[in-house]
């Protein structure tokens, strides 16, 4: 998944010693400039922490991201978290970007399908009949 929205808040970097060894995690909030804007807090983990040290408040990311739950194991509540796996600046496409038709002023014109007519002389349109009884 994609958000695209301003980096308004970068939190705190955290770290901790767990079974498979150290490891740093950093959350950082975006807001979208939609029309109601959004605000989404996302997780990174281990080195995806030094791509969001590239960014200053206020820029205008692309965060590409999984959204992944997990159960508490004693009080049973689900937690939820958006691990962004990849940041950009929003507006640098690397990908490949098709171009937007050109606007016109004049609608195409409908295309009507022509009868026609099979080898019996019963005529059909282009549309498939089907043997509904409504």
């Amino acid at each position: 998944m994609e958000l695209t929205g301003q980096l308004i808040k970068i939190l705190p970097e955290a770290t901790g010693q767990g079974v498979r060894g150290p490891w740093i995690k950093q959350e950082f909030v975006i807001e979208t400039k939609d029309q109601y804007p959004k605000k989404a807090c996302f997780s990174v983990w281990g080195d995806k922490v030094d791509i969001l040290r590239k960014f200053g408040m206020n820029d205008m990311v692309k965060v590409s991201f999984n959204v992944e739950s997990r159960e508490h194991q004693t009080t049973g509540r689900w937690y939820t978290e958006l691990r962004a796996w990849r940041i950009d600046r929003a507006g640098d496409e690397s990908g490949y970007s098709a171009p937007m038709p050109a606007y016109s002023n004049s609608a195409p014109e409908p295309t009507i399908p022509k009868p026609v007519e099979n080898t019996e002389g019963v005529t059909f349109s282009n549309e498939q009949a089907d043997d509904l009884p409504f």
